[in-house]
């Protein structure tokens, strides 16, 4: 369920915006198309406040609606696009990360950690192992996904804390870990060895490993990752023949792209 809107402390605080924008969020991946009485739901809106927003969205053209199931329209896109648009970072890694894809033929990615939650800021594909598409933009759960592990891993205990304190670590699948103690083995292991192998936590049949893109302080800015070839199956030997082979290459990709950011000042 999406978070209820609460008043924030701060005179300068507008709680429409936030109640509006709370809206907006209550749409994703599995809950694409809602009624009122779902949007309501989600968001810990009044149906009456729901409805006001709801139609104001409509009439600004961030959503559609046939009358009873309202959804997201292609308008949307536009707010995160000037974000998405002045990064240099995935300018930066697109050709880095075809190159990788290309000579290793598996789908490549970069994110970032946006709050509870992995920010896709490239995505470069080769065929298709997940059920939900992913392009710019897309968002995923950090402690299910082996870039999000990464990028946790690179956090402070203060920044960790906070993480656990808001994260719902809820399961995706049976395999996924879903206690704090649990994550922070997983993180120190990352930690010790370097880059971080999820193995159908975020879905079934999907296996991954990731490592991170470093800035010029040394900090952990973002997360690389490459998908493990399908037909690896249940062999753990084949897998973790397959990771020590693909972790050089994706570190030395991510190399590149930290010495391609550190050169224009992106990082």
């Amino acid at each position: 369920m999406a978070e209820a809107v609460t008043q924030a402390p701060g005179d300068q605080f507008v709680q429409s915006l936030a109640r509006g924008l709370a809206v907006i969020r209550a749409f994703d991946a599995e809950h694409q198309e809602m009624t009122l009485s779902e949007v309501a739901a989600r968001t810990g809106l009044t149906r009456a406040t729901a409805r006001r927003f709801l139609h104001t969205l409509v009439e600004l053209g961030y959503v559609r609606t046939d009358g009873r199931v309202f959804a997201l329209a292609p308008l949307v896109l536009q707010l995160g696009y000037a974000y998405l648009s002045g990064q240099q970072l995935p300018e930066l890694a697109q050709p880095i990360l075809e190159e990788l894809s290309h000579r290793n033929g598996e789908s490549t990615s970069l994110a970032i950690l946006d709050g509870t939650d992995i920010v896709y800021l490239a995505r470069i594909h080769t065929r298709r192992i997940i059920s939900i598409g992913i392009s710019p933009g897309t968002r995923f759960p950090a402690h299910a996904t082996s870039m999000g592990r990464v990028l946790l891993s690179g956090l402070t205990r203060a920044q960790l804390d906070d993480y656990f304190s808001e994260a719902p670590l809820e399961p995706l699948t049976p395999r996924t870990l879903v206690t704090r103690l649990a994550i922070e083995d997983e993180l120190a292991r990352i930690r010790a060895r370097g880059y971080a192998v999820v193995d159908q936590e975020l879905e079934v049949g999907l296996q991954s490993v990731a490592v991170p893109v470093l800035g010029a302080d040394g900090r952990t800015v973002a997360a690389i990752n490459m998908a493990l070839s399908a037909r690896l199956g249940e062999h753990r030997a084949d897998r973790d023949s397959e990771v020590r082979r693909l972790v050089p290459e994706l570190q030395a990709a991510a190399a590149s792209i930290a010495e391609a950011a550190r050169a224009v000042g992106a990082t």
